[in-house]
């Protein structure tokens, strides 16, 4: 326990305590190189089923996880600018951005995450989905919690109970830079895109505006809803998107501060371009 008051130290520790943790990995070799500690943390961290853990090694967790997110950069709303300070003159130029980069570095109100109907993150081991990576940086209490609330859903409607696509779900961010993160189900394109899929998408950035508003958070950074493995075309899923927000924005013009489009990808990138700029 000596050594937990620097990274490598709390590395080493929370491998052994998540190994010991799983039962099932218990006495799997330890990688001798940082980044494959790194690894091995984070597939024990993504495989976990929600449960209790000593609050001793939650300690050890926090500050290691805080530190890794210092270590990444955290970036505020004053490191972003508006799409008026890079010379747009559309609609709500000063409250809109467009940033790309990890949506686990942003220090807002709150952070979208796209999430799946059992609302508990990514279980694949060192997937990059945006779920796996807001639940790996966040901490194993974010899973907790989800299941904690999944749980009262599933009292109230039933024990096959999902969460129905649209309907946000707002915790806590723990270690994340963000205050909040909504949790949101986008529609899937399994065949061809319909109107009621794209009324969908529409739904998910209104109703996660309207839980902003609700818990008065002034900030929010929106991820591509249902782009990548939910197969929504990436252009269309932008113009959606910012023609939602600023829709949204006309019924309520003082209710937020900032909204953020993170992309991740050059291509949503420079979607985004062509409808804010």
């Amino acid at each position: 326990m000596k050594d937990i008051k620097t990274q490598e130290g709390r590395l080493a520790y929370l491998v052994e305590a998540f190994k010991a943790d799983s039962g099932e990995y218990r006495n799997l070799r330890t990688p001798e190189d940082t980044e494959g500690k790194r690894s091995l943390l984070r597939s024990l961290m993504n495989i976990r089923m929600p449960k209790t853990m000593p609050q001793e090694i939650l300690a050890v967790q926090d500050a290691y996880l805080m530190e890794r997110i210092k270590e990444n950069g955290v970036v505020t709303i004053a490191d972003i600018p508006t799409v008026k300070e890079q010379g747009s003159n559309r609609e709500f130029a000063d409250v809109l951005s467009l940033w790309q980069g990890d949506i686990t570095r942003l220090a807002v109100d709150a952070i979208v995450n796209a999430a799946n109907s059992q609302m508990l993150g990514c279980f694949i081991p060192m997937h990059t989905c945006i779920d796996n990576c807001i639940h790996t940086f966040a901490g194993v209490q974010l899973r907790m919690e989800c299941n904690q609330r999944m749980e009262q859903l599933r009292n109230k409607y039933g024990a096959d109970y999902k969460q129905a696509t649209a309907i946000p779900l707002l915790t806590d961010g723990y270690n994340l830079p963000a205050k909040k993160v909504i949790h949101i189900v986008g529609p899937v394109v399994e065949y061809r895109l319909t109107g009621e899929l794209e009324q969908k998408l529409s739904d998910c950035y209104r109703n996660a505006l309207d839980l902003c508003e609700k818990n008065g958070l002034k900030s929010v950074a929106f991820c591509c809803i249902s782009t990548g493995v939910f197969h929504f075309p990436n252009k269309r899923a932008a113009e959606i998107a910012v023609q939602t927000v600023t829709a949204w924005l006309k019924e309520h013009p003082e209710a937020m501060e900032r909204v953020i489009f993170n992309v991740f990808k050059n291509e949503d990138k420079g979607y985004y371009e062509q409808e804010l700029y």
